[in-house]
Order: C-alpha cells, then sequence, then structure tokens
C-alpha cells in the first residue's frame, strides 16, 4: 500500500509541476511587458519632431504611436517592433527612413509603453495592432504606397497580416521566427531542457488560459500568400533566440530566393544586423524600399 500511496504523491507532484511549467510558459509569452520606472527615449533624444498620435485596434484597445510625416514622400513606412520592445527601440531605423524622405509610423504594441493593455499574447492578438497602423497610415496618407518593417516577433506580426492586408506592399522582416511551437521549444533548449516533452504542456496552458493555438501563430504557413509583393528578409547567423534556419525556411515556403531577398549578417546575434553597421542597414532597407517604389505602376 506504501508504494501506491508513495505513486500517487509522484503522480500528483509531477501533475503539479507540469501545469506550473505550462503556466509560467504561457505567462512569458503573454505577460505583461511594462516596465518601471517608465523612462524611455522620443524623438527628441534625435533631434527630430513627431506627432504623437493614437489609434484603436479592432477590439477597442488604444494605441500609441510617433508619426514622422514627409508630405512630399510616396511611401509610408510602418515599423513593428519586437516581443516585450517598445516604439523607442524603433528610433534608430524609423527617423533613419524619415531622413531618406519616408513617411514613418513608430507605434507601440497592446501592453506596451504608452498603449493600453488588452489580450496580450506572441504575433496573434497583436495582428489587430498592426492593421490598425495600416488603417491610420492609410488615413493620414492616401496618396502613398505602405510599406512595414518589422523586427522578431513585430516582423511575424507583420506576415501573418500582411497575408490578409493588401494595402501592406513591401516588407523587410528582421529575425522572424517561422512558427511559435519552434520558438517555444529554442527558448526551453537555451536554458539545457528538453523541449519535446514541454512544448506540449506550455501549448496546452496557452490555449487554456489565453485563448489562442500555436498552431494559429504559423508565419510560414502565411507567407506564401505575399508575394508578388517585395519581401526583404534579414537573419544573423548566430540568432540564439530564432535560429537562422527560421529565415531558410520562410524563404522556401514564400516561393525561394527568386521571391524572396535573404541578407545574411555573418556573426551576428538576435536582430543584430542592424547594430553590426547602423548607416548600411538603414541604406540596405532604404534601397530596398525605393526599388519597391520605382518598380510599382507609375513608379
Amino acid at each position: 500500500m506504501k508504494w501506491k500511496q508513495a505513486a500517487s504523491w509522484a503522480a500528483l507532484g509531477a501533475g503539479v509541476a507540469a501545469a506550473t511549467i505550462g503556466a509560467i510558459g504561457a505567462r512569458s509569452l503573454n505577460g505583461p511587458r511594462r516596465v518601471w520606472p517608465p523612462y524611455g527615449f522620443t524623438p527628441f533624444e534625435v533631434g527630430l519632431e513627431a506627432e504623437d498620435v493614437t489609434f484603436r485596434a479592432e477590439d477597442g484597445v488604444r494605441l500609441a504611436g510617433w508619426w514622422f510625416d514627409e508630405p512630399s514622400s510616396e511611401s509610408v513606412v510602418v515599423v513593428a517592433h519586437g516581443h516585450r520592445g517598445t516604439k523607442a527601440d524603433m528610433l534608430g531605423i524609423g527617423p533613419g527612413l524619415f531622413k531618406r524622405d519616408h513617411s514613418v509610423l513608430l507605434f507601440d504594441f497592446r501592453g506596451s509603453s504608452d498603449s493600453e493593455d488588452g489580450a496580450l499574447s506572441l504575433a496573434f492578438h497583436e495582428q489587430l495592432d498592426l492593421a490598425a497602423a495600416v488603417d491610420f497610415a492609410a488615413t493620414r496618407r492616401p496618396d502613398a504606397r505602405i510599406a512595414v518593417v518589422g523586427f522578431s516577433g513585430g516582423a511575424s506580426t507583420a506576415i501573418l497580416t500582411a497575408a490578409k492586408e493588401p494595402r501592406i506592399e513591401a516588407l523587410v522582416l528582421d529575425s522572424p521566427f517561422a512558427t511559435l511551437t519552434d520558438v517555444v521549444a529554442q527558448a526551453f533548449r537555451g536554458h539545457r531542457v528538453p523541449a519535446a516533452p514541454l512544448v506540449p504542456i506550455v501549448a496546452l496552458a496557452n490555449r487554456l488560459l489565453h485563448g489562442y493555438r500555436f498552431r494559429d501563430v504559423r508565419p510560414i504557413d502565411a507567407i506564401a500568400d505575399i508575394p508578388p509583393r517585395p519581401i526583404l528578409l534579414l537573419h544573423g547567423t548566430e540568432d540564439q533566440i530564432i535560429p537562422y534556419q527560421h529565415a531558410l525556411d520562410l524563404q522556401e515556403a514564400a516561393g525561394g530566393a527568386d521571391v524572396v531577398e535573404l541578407v545574411t549578417f555573418d556573426g551576428a546575434y538576435h536582430c543584430g544586423g542592424y547594430f553590426a553597421d547602423r548607416p548600411g542597414y538603414i541604406v540596405l532597407v532604404d534601397e530596398f524600399l525605393q526599388r519597391w517604389l520605382r518598380e510599382q505602376p507609375g513608379g
């Protein structure tokens, strides 16, 4: 009888441990993202003025942004920051492209910096936010073409959104993931923990606690719906968060090298291409956008 009792306690303990791991893993994807104290850089730090703007996602969440308007530009670039980031993180690439005559919108995803809280996720609910940003850009500049520059989770959100939103006519994707399942697995591997038995537990907790499934967040299934719209894909070879293989898989899923332009940053960590050569990175993105503008009808 004692061994049966011990087995029961062991099973109970294992169940509690599994539930705890699942809840912690799900919270790491969907939990609060605000930092304290709420200090951060603004356009002042880069010597520019921007209009503070707000707009609402379809589910009512109020989003905050900075609008850099260049009335003579033919394009608006909407910049999507990464998971747990803020629009202030984009004060390199955003103003850099503005100085090259693009209108630019930087904004905070829900639950980040100046935007309201809402149902949080990794690239699921945030698609509503990016769609709202596109709506704002199209309203402010109905005469301009819209491109999206996204980083990490923001880049994956851009793929999923652009597949359904034809007004996004060009994409620059820095370090996107191919599937949410693989991101979670990589996080466990990064902590030297076996991923195979734990990912399904986190996936179940995520669905129960936050209402969406891992299989709902698969940019690899959506990217083929974007061409012939141009895609520039950027990724570092030493990315330990979203391995470089994700870039290769996304390029193949979209239709190969003839469809997706892949630029590799040898030795760069996650989203490290910008920091390897800041001026060169801005030129690279701008030249891609200029080619897109020249090749569009009437360009």
